[in-house]
């Protein structure tokens, strides 16, 4: 989670507290307790709609996943080498979640590492993996 989303979720949850505050003094008691159930419901709401490690890649973040492709590094910057066994099992094992595939062809280590996004697309055809995700939009490339 970004530090902006949770900046923004801390003010979400302070707007509402002020707003509960607010409500509560000039409220009999049933309604103070009513009013405290909806400031309850709207809370979980928006802890339900934020899963901490529930990214693309799970748990993992994306460049934690792309350092476990580093036997594609080669292959990832040109079209012409040949594509190790090693990354090709890594690749088969992460194209089951093509979300994760991509974020880790995208990420910052990925780019830092000088990986070519258009080339690295292309391993998991290369790999001959034959359930890849063929037609997957990955930011502006396509998976073929």
């Amino acid at each position: 989670m970004s530090i902006e989303s949770t900046e923004c979720l801390f003010l979400k949850i302070a707007r509402v507290v002020q707003c509960l505050v607010h409500c509560i003094e000039e409220m009999e008691a049933p309604m103070k307790f009513i009013c405290f159930l909806v400031f309850l419901v709207v809370l979980g709401i928006n802890g339900f709609n934020r899963v901490d490690g529930a990214g693309e890649c799970g748990k993992s973040s994306p460049d934690v996943e792309a350092f476990k492709l580093a036997s594609c590094a080669t292959a990832a910057q040109d079209a012409n080498a040949q594509v190790p066994d090693s990354c090709c099992s890594q690749v088969k094992t992460l194209g089951k979640n093509p979300a994760c595939l991509c974020a880790v062809m995208l990420s910052n280590t990925a780019k830092s590492s000088g990986i070519k996004p258009e080339i690295a697309i292309t391993i998991p055809k290369r790999c001959n993996i034959a359930d890849r995700p063929v037609g997957y939009k990955c930011g502006p490339y396509t998976l073929p």
